[in-house]
């Protein structure tokens, strides 16, 4: 007989522990490549709460809480971390974490905590696998923007120094052409000078005296 009374009273502490548990799934693997994710936390709960809680952890200690959602039978509430871009959405029997404007640096692997807060008892659900978050690199809009006008920068700049080099070149053609007939008809002028034969230097006759012939004197005799 008190055998009996010993397993009834072991028997149900253990029910009433079952009944409370909660059991969360989540995807291994979320690849994330346009900044946004969306992470599922699947549950299950055959207590009698009224009023829920679920978060979003981060790292393997879970020692960021990237946000939460709460919940019971009349209202809905949801917070978020200042450093991320979350919000938490009940559904049913699952919890989805809605995550965007992600970066590489916020790759590393997420957990989901459930928790029953009322009536009690308080009940959590134990450490799942959690689901890795890989967050890819992509360029940015302002860099994408960027390569086309940088190009065409560089090639209003190209076109202005081709400008001025070929006027450069052509105000320095110019001068040197019109210096060079300059030169050219300084010179003819200068050759247009009448030159004497070498014997009109010992005559004392001035540049401009005609050379008299004397040879009409000598063919006179008296």
């Amino acid at each position: 007989m008190l055998l009996g009374i010993l397993v009834v009273l072991c028997f149900i502490p253990a029910a009433h522990v079952t009944e409370n548990k909660i059991l969360v799934a989540q995807h291994p693997l979320l690849i994330v490549a346009n900044k946004t994710a969306n992470l599922v936390c699947n549950y299950t709960y055959n207590g009698t709460g009224k009023e829920f809680r679920a978060s979003l952890h981060k790292g393997t200690d879970s020692a960021v809480e990237v946000c939460f959602v709460s919940w019971n039978m009349t209202k809905f509430s949801s917070n978020s971390n200042k450093e991320y871009n979350c919000k938490g959405i009940h559904d049913k029997d699952r919890v989805i974490f809605n995550l965007w404007n992600m970066t590489a640096s916020q790759t590393d692997i997420y957990f989901c905590k459930i928790e029953a807060m009322y009536p009690p008892p308080y009940v959590y659900n134990e450490k799942s696998n959690g689901t890795v978050i890989h967050v890819k690199e992509t360029p940015t809009q302002t860099q994408e923007s960027q390569s086309p006008s940088s190009y065409w920068i560089m090639v209003a700049v190209t076109g202005v120094l081709a400008f001025y080099s070929t006027l450069i070149t052509a105000v320095f053609i110019n001068y040197w052409q019109k210096s060079k007939e300059k030169m050219y008809h300084q010179s003819d002028y200068m050759n247009m000078t009448p030159r004497h034969p070498p014997y009109q230097k010992n005559k004392g006759y001035p540049s401009y005296a005609p050379t008299r012939d004397y040879t009409a004197y000598r063919s006179w005799q008296p």
